[in-house]
């Protein structure tokens, strides 16, 4: 969910999941409750009533901790399907990596098809989502939405790419900028290329590519690792919210 959705709408959304229900072939509303808007729960038990779809897909403030137990009492089966972590850092605050001689990192404004599916699947493919929780959905129906996803985007606006001296790619990124902050919206390295300091260098050309004061991302909480190297590159840790998966009695 956007850093939007998640912490500075000030009211609870919903709308439908046009592209996933065409994808699994199930109808999806998708119901956010960010960290600024004050929404009782009285207000999202009546939404979540009001849906037709076969499948709401809830996310709100894990401080809302009394939250689960009411929707679970409800009409519908309640599936506790992630917990995401939002995380934030002022733009020019970063530590950076010291440069490597032959690596080059900057905005691609395209990419391959075919390479950037493999890269993702490569990247993504076993990191799960908050689909995999439900067995309404098929893992590799998710995996193929996130290629979709990032075809879209990287078609539209380029990504982020870290070459090495052999001109592969060893990591890719994507990013939204708005007005005030810039969102990496989907970042990795290839496997044969972890564990060598490369995320960090992904990250500084991420943070050169910015036009604003403020970057942020943010990810499932079961993955710490990659929340490691935010931590030790500067970002600061603000937001927690659950994914809940209400879905219709068949």
């Amino acid at each position: 969910m956007s850093w939007y959705d998640a912490l500075e709408a000030g009211e609870l959304t919903v709308r439908p999941s046009v592209d996933a229900a065409k994808r699994f072939g199930v109808s999806i509303d998708r119901m956010s409750v960010s960290a600024s808007a004050g929404t009782p729960l009285a207000e999202v038990l009546a939404a979540v009533e009001k849906s037709t779809a076969d499948v709401v897909v809830l996310r709100y403030p894990a401080r809302e901790n009394t939250w689960f137990a009411a929707l679970a009492n409800g009409p519908r089966q309640a599936l506790l399907a992630d917990t995401v972590t939002y995380w934030s850092l002022p733009v020019g605050k970063g530590r950076r990596p010291a440069p490597l001689a032959g690596f080059t990192a900057r905005v691609e404004p395209s990419a391959d098809v075919e390479l950037l599916d493999d890269l993702v699947a490569d990247i993504f493919g076993d990191s799960g989502n908050h689909y995999c929780a439900n067995p309404v959905f098929d893992r590799g129906l998710a995996l193929a939405g996130r290629q979709e996803w990032a075809r879209r985007r990287i078609a539209a606006v380029g990504g982020v790419v870290l070459r090495g001296p052999d001109r592969r790619v060893l990591a890719l990124g994507a990013i939204d900028q708005q007005r005030s902050w810039t969102e990496i919206q989907l970042a990795g390295v290839v496997p044969a290329e972890q564990g060598r300091g490369r995320y960090g260098h992904l990250l500084a050309a991420v943070e050169d590519a910015c036009t604003t004061r403020r970057l942020v991302v943010w990810t499932q909480s079961h993955h710490t690792g990659i929340q490691r190297v935010w931590a030790r590159y500067g970002f600061e840790p603000v937001h927690n919210l659950l994914t809940v998966h209400l879905v219709a009695a068949t």
